[in-house]
C-alpha cells in the first residue's frame, strides 16, 4: 500500500480509455483509400499505445525516419481527428475508480503523450474527464514522456511536490517518466503494453489487473 499519496496521475490511452478502435479505424481508412484490405483491430491493439507510430507500423510496415513516414503520419492525424470519439470509451471500472478517488478527496489528472489537438476535443467530449484536476498533453511541455517534464508540470499545477503523486500507465515510458520525476509508479496490466512485453522488467512499484485494483493500493478514508 502507498502512503502519503495526495494525487493520482494517469496516462490516457490504454490506461483510462480504450482508443484502439478509433486509432485502428484511422489507419484502415488509409489502407482502403489505397485499395487495400482493412486489418483486424486485434492486430492494431497491442501497439495502440504508440499512436501514429504504432498504427503505421501495423498498416504499412513503416517506422519513423523511413521515406514517406512523415506524410503518412500527417494523413493519419487527419483521419484520426475525424473519428477520435466514434468508438473510444473508458475501460470497465475506470468511472467507478475515479469516482472513489473523488469521494476520498484525492485529486486526479492526466499526463499523456497525445497531442493537445486530440486530447482537448477528446476529454471535452467524454464526461469522464469533467472532474480531472489537470490534463497535460504531449506538447504541453517541451519534452514528452519518458522525460519527466510533463509530470513535473502536472504536479506544479496541482500545487503538490512530485513525490506526493502516484503515476499509473501501461507503457515503459510511463514508468520511466514517473521514476525520473520521483513519483511512485503503477503499471496498468489491462492496457496495451506492446508486443512481447515483460512488464516485470519495467521496475514499477506495483501493477494492477483492473482499474479497481488501484483503490486497494491507496489509503482512502
Amino acid at each position: 500500500m502507498f502512503r502519503g499519496i495526495r494525487a493520482v496521475l494517469f496516462d490516457l490511452d490504454g490506461t483510462l480509455i480504450d482508443s484502439a478502435p478509433d486509432l485502428g479505424a484511422a489507419a484502415n481508412a488509409m489502407l482502403v483509400r489505397r485499395g487495400r484490405e482493412a486489418i483486424s483491430l486485434d492486430q492494431y491493439r497491442a501497439l495502440a499505445g504508440s499512436g501514429a507510430r504504432g498504427m503505421l507500423r501495423v498498416a504499412f510496415g513503416i517506422d519513423p525516419g523511413q521515406k514517406d513516414f512523415e506524410l503518412l503520419k500527417q494523413e493519419f492525424f487527419s483521419e484520426y481527428q475525424a473519428c477520435l470519439t466514434a468508438s473510444t470509451q473508458a475501460f470497465d471500472g475506470v468511472s467507478g475508480m475515479l469516482a472513489a478517488l473523488g469521494h476520498a478527496g484525492l485529486p486526479w489528472g492526466v499526463v499523456t503523450n497525445k497531442g493537445a489537438r486530440f486530447t482537448g476535443p477528446l476529454t471535452c467530449a467524454m464526461g469522464l474527464f469533467a472532474t480531472a484536476a489537470t490534463v497535460i498533453s504531449g506538447d504541453t511541455t517541451p519534452h514528452a514522456k519518458p522525460h519527466p517534464a510533463p509530470l513535473f508540470e502536472a504536479a506544479r499545477r496541482l500545487a503538490l511536490p512530485p513525490e506526493a503523486c502516484l503515476y499509473v500507465g501501461d507503457d515503459l515510458r510511463d514508468i520511466q517518466a514517473g521514476q525520473a520525476a520521483g513519483m511512485k509508479t503503477v503499471a496498468a496490466m489491462y492496457g496495451y503494453l506492446g508486443q512481447g512485453t515483460d512488464v516485470s522488467s519495467w521496475g514499477a512499484d506495483a501493477s494492477i489487473s483492473s482499474p479497481a485494483d488501484l483503490l486497494q493500493l491507496l489509503e482512502l478514508p
